[in-house]
């Protein structure tokens, strides 16, 4: 069995750019087993490396972005709700949960005491969402006007009312109206129509 050294590994880890990684993917860059690679993690789970969940690991050294953990946490996933509508300024306030939508089923993780919640939408609907880079942070983020329609797409379902204080005015309203239908749902395109 290949004998893995701490130097090595970490300097392999900063060049590949795995701020975030599970053990498989610890297992294929160093050719290792995947016991080899768990026993690994376990070792220096507490010196070298940080457990975001079960199986999933982070470096201390170099502590992955709150949006990048987001997007690995559960995966597939895209940052988007009210996280999204703050982060492009469609709402004034300070949003402290990190918001997501997938197609899997809805579920929140607490993480180094941040809060991660991730609602279900369809697949059909599961679009609308690109890689944004700040530094060397990357992560999948919904585009302004995807990110209403999720919202929207919550407070139809959940019959809630909407932030009184949305700024829908840089928003497109015909791209906005296209990924509403993509929710085949009648109330929803309505109510698109009626905040823009």
């Amino acid at each position: 069995m290949k004998s893995l050294n701490v130097l090595e590994v970490l300097s392999a880890l900063g060049r590949k750019k795995m701020r975030i990684f599970s053990p498989e993917e610890f297992r294929r860059l160093f050719r290792v087993t995947l016991r080899a690679a768990q026993e690994f993690i376990k070792d220096h789970n507490r010196d070298l490396f940080t457990k975001l969940r079960n199986g999933l690991y982070a470096l201390r050294s170099e502590p992955p972005h709150e949006l990048e953990i987001a997007n690995r946490l559960y995966e597939p996933s895209y940052v988007s709700l009210e996280y999204a509508l703050a982060y492009h300024r469609l709402i004034p306030e300070t949003v402290y949960t990190v918001t997501s939508v997938t197609t899997k089923i809805t579920r929140s993780f607490t993480v180094q005491g941040k809060n991660y919640e991730y609602s279900r939408i369809k697949r059909s609907a599961y679009t609308g969402y690109r890689l944004v880079k700040e530094g060397q942070v990357k992560m999948l983020m919904a585009v302004p006007e995807k990110a209403l329609v999720d919202y929207c797409y919550f407070i139809d379902l959940r019959l809630k009312s909407l932030n009184d204080r949305l700024r829908v005015n840089k928003v497109n309203a015909k791209e906005a109206l296209h990924y509403a239908r993509l929710f085949n749902r009648g109330s929803l395109v309505k109510l698109v129509r009626e905040i823009l």
